[in-house]
């Protein structure tokens, strides 16, 4: 299988011809913009204890960790290595459903292994700058790390991507400003509101800033050297009043198409070394089929690319299926399929 920790795509429309009303979609204004935010679907069963992020990014639908480190999952058909497990791991009964997921977020300067560990998911919608969102996540500790400041997330334009194992020092949109103490063994809600910089696709949850600007506590004499929190129920939501995203210029329904045109389609990410797509991209495919509606004329084909990771045959058969994911989503919703092409370009 393809070995990467998170699959970018890049995807292009050759358009050939020359208006009919288009098909819309109905959007709850105030839904939660997180996918499988209880970390209950998988894509892959349970493979035991991680040892990189891509064991993890295999495993969890949507969500992957953007970095070399290994969140964890805990859940039916995950064994706990017996060193671990007497360390108190994965004790936690899940606080909503079966699964839930667990990152070390301190202890790089007292030699803990993957002492910076992250998970990142793509949002159902960019977030809309000056919009004020609403955090809710549901949080325990292991009984004897440390207990820690300094949970955050971080919205990025873009999917973070290295197989290194590194502290990924931005500065947070939203983070919680003093020592996160649940009682041992119960979860604890973390609540709070932030306004969105700019228009972030990816939320990466976890510890941004250095150990020396992490604030610690100790719950017993015999505490680790480190901190390890437990993740469930995550949900973010729009607070009233609503602010209108804006339409940038080159945004697929301004485009006025012209024979042989080229154009590359946003946002159009798939499932980590999957071709099934992740709920962003249907907001861009959206776009297609009204414009597509608009000129029922024209006709498209459908060109997928993938990374430069794996095998040259494999990433032409990877590219060929996503591209075709993407033919058979617009004859979904009603586009005649003699107007679709679709061709597997592999290598970007």
């Amino acid at each position: 299988m393809k070995p990467s920790s998170l699959i970018l795509a890049l995807w292009c429309l050759t358009l050939y011809a020359s208006p009919v009303r288009g098909q819309s979609v109905v959007v709850d204004t105030f839904a939660n913009l997180i996918p499988n935010p209880g970390f209950e679907l998988l894509a892959n069963p349970p493979i035991g204890w991680f040892i990189n992020g891509r064991r993890f990014s295999r495993v969890m639908k949507y969500w992957t960790s953007p970095t070399g480190a290994s969140p964890d999952v805990y859940g039916p058909g995950v064994v706990v290595p017996d060193n671990w497990a007497d360390k108190g791991f994965g004790r936690m009964p899940p606080a909503d459903g079966q699964y839930y997921i667990g990152l070390t977020l301190y202890g790089c300067r007292h030699g803990k292994p993957h002492c910076r560990e992250y998970v990142q998911v793509p949002l159902n919608e960019p977030l809309v700058p000056g919009q004020t969102y609403a955090v809710e996540m549901m949080v325990a500790a292991l009984p004897r790390g440390l207990r820690i400041d300094r949970i955050g997330l971080w919205f990025a334009k873009a999917p973070l991507e290295t197989g290194e194992v590194v502290l990924i020092h931005q500065q947070p949109d939203w983070v919680t400003d003093s020592i996160i103490d649940p009682p041992v063994g119960y979860w604890s809600k973390l609540s709070g509101q932030f306004t969105a910089r700019d228009d972030g696709r990816f939320l990466i949850l976890g510890n941004f800033f250095t150990d020396e600007e992490t604030h610690t506590r100790a719950p017993a004499a015999n505490a680790f050297g480190y901190a390890y929190y437990y993740f469930d129920a995550l949900s973010l939501r729009k607070v009233p009043p609503i602010v209108e995203a804006p339409v940038p210029e080159d945004d697929l329904s301004r485009l006025e198409p012209k024979v042989g045109m080229v154009v590359t389609l946003k946002d159009i990410y798939f499932d980590f070394d999957e071709y099934e797509l992740v709920p962003l991209a249907y907001i861009e495919l959206e776009k297609l089929v009204r414009l597509l509606a608009r000129y029922p004329r024209m006709e498209i084909e459908i060109r997928g690319h993938t990374d430069s990771i794996g095998s040259e045959q494999y990433n032409k058969y990877l590219s060929r299926k996503r591209a075709k994911t993407v033919v058979l989503y617009l004859m979904s919703r009603g586009v005649d399929p003699r107007r679709l092409r679709y061709k597997g370009m592999g290598e970007a």
